[in-house]
């Protein structure tokens, strides 16, 4: 079979939960540069592939899979070693509830579409809002979930969505340490081969300036 082949970008969370997954699990893909604040991902090409014109998508398997979440839990049952979701079914459900509350809730409405929305002047003081408000009620959910990682001591889709949007906190100057939990569970996954891999510092579309 054809190798997959994932469009991305170094620092979009969507494409960065993805390119963990497949770190974790081993699949070597091929890396396709769409830049995001070039509008590449408006291209009629790309449409083709993603009538959203959002990334990633997951060329795989013949199918052309889209949204982060649904390719995270695509790749879990057809590749589910190592697993990313807990065999417990209320494990299973906390890891993607986080997993949601950051995807769904906090994530998209600081990304680059709402910031060009937003406007040059007000998108720092929008984003960090955002993330704070978010952070806030994540460091709650976490305080009930977490064990070593977001849930217990396995990594789950949680810490895939979580290492991002911590990304995402600190380039908007949000406070960390408002956040022990989050921050102590960003810090042990960082340490983690396919957490490095991943990191927008070591995609091939990454600035010199941001490495």
């Amino acid at each position: 079979m054809s190798k997959p082949v994932l469009y991305t970008y170094f620092r979009s969370s969507s494409s960065w939960r993805v390119r963990t997954a497949l770190a974790m699990k081993g699949i070597d893909y091929e890396y396709k540069a769409t830049h995001l604040v070039k509008g590449e991902q408006l291209s009629d090409e790309y449409k083709k592939l993603n009538p959203q014109s959002l990334i990633p998508t997951l060329l795989i398997d013949g199918q052309k899979l889209k949204q982060s979440l649904s390719i995270l839990e695509d790749l879990e049952e057809t590749r589910p070693d190592p697993p990313l979701l807990p065999k417990d079914p209320l494990k299973r459900s906390q890891a993607r509830t986080v997993a949601l509350i950051i995807s769904a809730d906090i994530q998209p409405i600081q990304n680059l579409r709402v910031l060009k929305a937003v406007g040059d002047e007000k998108k720092m003081e929008w984003g960090k809002n955002v993330i704070q408000s978010g952070l806030e009620a994540l460091e709650k959910v976490l305080a009930e979930t977490s064990g070593k990682y977001c849930v217990g001591d396995s990594v789950t889709i949680a810490d895939l969505c979580l290492v991002p949007q911590v990304y995402n906190a600190n380039r908007f100057k949000v406070d960390m340490s408002r956040f022990p939990i989050i921050s102590r569970i960003n810090e042990e996954l960082s340490q983690l081969e396919p957490f490095i891999k991943s990191h927008p510092s070591n995609q091939p579309d990454c600035p010199e300036e941001l490495k």
